[in-house]
């Protein structure tokens, strides 16, 4: 049997959704959006360790819960299109799908939930809110805020089949790099991370190409 393990931020949408939140919160400090893209690109390039990219960028964040929803109202008009158009394929295979993301609950499960993915199917980080609902960090015992916590999701999920991860960054093809993955898909319709090209066992422009490959 496949099963799909499909990344959020630049895949299944086009942005990365705490970018998007950055801007929505602090929309006139283009200095500060500028270096949480700097920070951004480091991580998933693999050039600085994810933990220290998150740290980092949570730590300019000043958000909050209306933020969030206002970043989600945004994301549901950036869904990468070719996961618009083949919203048949996620919903048909759900059973099959796991989203596994370095993102957030607050901002992937409405708009997960739109897809019909299975509610225990999504596996990312959670903010953690003083009480004005401001943002005030993040959940630091969840695995998907340590290094290699998206190793750690997949290896615990124990899927007995064949194991495909499609995605944008390093930390989707860390799962094939330590054996819990049989093939690692570069996605590249929204960006083309040029230092992970010879990692890819594929490089797909679209989930069309992917649907091709597994189907």
């Amino acid at each position: 049997m496949n099963y799909f393990i499909i990344d959020f931020d630049s895949t299944f949408i086009k942005n990365e959704s705490l970018d998007i939140l950055f801007e929505i919160s602090d929309p006139n400090n283009n200095d500060k959006i500028r270096e949480i893209k700097k920070i951004t690109d480091l991580g998933m390039n693999g050039h600085i360790s994810f933990s220290e990219s998150l740290k980092r960028r949570i730590k300019l964040l000043e958000a909050s819960r209306k933020d969030i929803d206002k970043a989600v109202n945004n994301i549901r008009l950036n869904i990468s299109d070719s996961f618009e158009k083949n919203s048949d394929f996620i919903r048909k295979n759900r059973t099959k799908i796991y989203l596994v993301s370095s993102g957030f609950h607050e901002i992937i499960d409405p708009i997960a939930e739109e897809f019909n993915i299975i509610k225990n199917h999504i596996y990312a980080n959670n903010f953690v809110f003083d009480d004005n609902e401001i943002v005030t960090g993040f959940d630091d015992k969840n695995v998907l805020s340590m290094d290699k916590g998206k190793v750690e999701i997949v290896k615990n999920l124990n899927l007995d089949g064949t194991i495909h991860v499609i995605g944008d960054g390093y930390t989707d093809y860390e799962i094939k790099k330590e054996g819990f993955a049989d093939y690692f898909y570069l996605f590249a319709e929204n960006i083309k991370r040029e230092s992970l090209i010879n990692n890819a066992d594929f490089l797909v422009k679209s989930l069309d190409q992917f649907i091709k490959i597994v189907e």
